[in-house]
């Protein structure tokens, strides 16, 4: 039971839950962030909970947008920060200095898994890499070049099986060229006992990948995702603008961040419309949103079929307020591009990236598009991590305690006295830690992995 603060009414709510502060007649907008939410369904009394059973989501389908340029101009820091990373020889900078097993096809999986176990090394299964044909191929070859290339990784074997679609010399032509002793190559076909020749191959990455030492950097060479996963009524009010003030931090340091989960902009998008720095970026925002919608209802799928079982148990009741919560992990600044599935960032600053909510899919695009690290907020608790560090962000303190095995920092202390101000500055320098070495929980389970967006034709 909660006390309802405006005239002491015990209401049985669930935690994350909303109660109406006036009474809402049938077909009234619901107001929340200060922004329509859905409608009345029928009327609502003061103090009565207002979810499913009583709203509407308001959204339709494709919307025709207008440029209406509107942001605050940023300040720049005054000063920098630094942090200790590996500068790579093509000027690049990781905040890990691992090996990873790239597999180009699923085939190779549970061989990947017996060089890793002998070496160390970090593998990420995925089923694909075969029987796929054109578009369907190329996205799982960008997202794997995206992996390759990850400057987190000190040194690479990609590993292939020899008679799949994206074999070797054909995943090449997409690859282009490479630091032949960061880059290890291996068919499993063409050697007679293929672990130990991979675990001969992983020394000689290990071997290069020992000559980098952490260095003084400047933060504005870090690249940040930002994800949000199993949602609750607190992550619009907790995580999702703790991580937003951090992504402005970042940004006046010269910094860049990427916000994904196109699906969870419907019903906000007008907001970052708004904050494009130019009509360019403008109208890529508006094909990144409309596009989308056009894949659900080419797959004659309801295009607001949002939030999920989880998030509406957490309280979250319509679409709109799932993506007015989402989008504030954005911060405040400019979008300054617009990226599609299996891109790499860039531009310094906020940008846009096309893919789904799905939360593997979600992190492994951010991964591949060059994020060093995730920061990911959660109201209902998930373990799952990506193949950089993945910070998760809890969004009340009863998760962060009941699961702190996966839970990184605790952003529920914002609704218990402590300022946003307060809680940003801490958790900027936590994440700062993090680039420095700190493993996130993920790390510390070994919880990694990886899923390719698929929508194409299998053979």
């Amino acid at each position: 039971m909660i006390i309802n603060p405006l005239d002491n009414v015990e209401v049985n709510l669930e935690t994350g839950h909303k109660i109406a502060l006036c009474d809402i007649k049938k077909d009234e907008n619901i107001i929340k962030y200060g922004f329509p939410i859905g409608h009345a369904t029928k009327d609502i009394k003061k103090g009565e909970t207002v979810h499913t059973d009583n709203v509407k989501t308001n959204l339709g389908d494709l919307l025709t947008y207008t440029y209406n340029p509107h942001f605050a101009e940023m300040k720049k820091a005054a000063e920098n920060r630094y942090f200790e990373g590996y500068v790579r020889e093509n000027g690049d900078v990781g905040i890990r200095n691992d090996i990873w097993i790239v597999n180009t096809v699923g085939c190779v999986n549970k061989v990947a898994e017996q060089i890793a176990k002998k070496t160390g090394a970090l593998t990420f299964n995925h089923p694909f890499g075969c029987s796929q044909l054109g578009g369907d191929q190329l996205i799982t070859q960008k997202i794997l070049k995206g992996l390759v290339n990850h400057p987190n990784a000190g040194g690479v074997l990609v590993l292939g099986l020899g008679c799949e679609n994206n074999n070797i010399d054909v995943f090449k032509t997409v690859l282009g060229d490479v630091n032949e002793k960061r880059v290890k190559f291996l068919n499993c076909q063409d050697f007679d006992d293929e672990v130990e020749e991979g675990v001969k191959l992983i020394g000689e990455l290990k071997e290069y990948a020992s000559t980098f030492k952490r260095e003084k950097v400047s933060v504005s060479k870090l690249k940040v995702g930002l994800k949000c996963g199993g949602s609750d009524g607190y992550s619009g009010i907790t995580g999702n603008p703790l991580v937003g003030r951090f992504s402005d931090m970042l940004i006046s340091y010269g910094g860049t961040s990427v916000l994904t989960e196109v699906p969870e902009m419907f019903g906000a998008e007008t907001l970052l419309m708004d904050r494009c720095e130019s009509k360019e970026i403008f109208d890529k925002t508006v094909n990144l949103i409309n596009d989308f919608k056009e894949y659900f209802t080419s797959h004659n799928q309801v295009i607001y079929e949002n939030p999920s079982p989880g998030n509406k148990k957490g309280g979250i009741t319509t679409l709109e307020e799932k993506s007015l919560g989402c989008v504030q992990k954005g911060g405040m600044s400019k979008v300054v591009d617009v990226l599609d599935y299996g891109d790499t960032l860039s531009k310094s600053g906020l940008n846009l990236l096309n893919g789904p909510g799905n939360d593997i899919v979600a992190i492994t695009n951010l991964t591949a598009a060059g994020a060093h690290f995730i920061l990911f907020t959660t109201g209902r608790g998930t373990p799952v991590g990506a193949p950089v560090p993945t910070i998760k962000v809890a969004t009340n303190s009863n998760l962060a305690k009941r699961k702190s095995n996966w839970i990184d920092f605790n952003a529920g202390q914002i609704i218990e006295g402590r300022t946003i101000d307060e809680v940003a500055k801490e958790f900027f320098d936590f994440c700062i830690e993090v680039a420095n070495g700190k493993e996130t929980k993920n790390e510390i389970n070994n919880y990694r992995e990886i899923s390719i967006f698929k929508d194409g034709v299998t053979l």
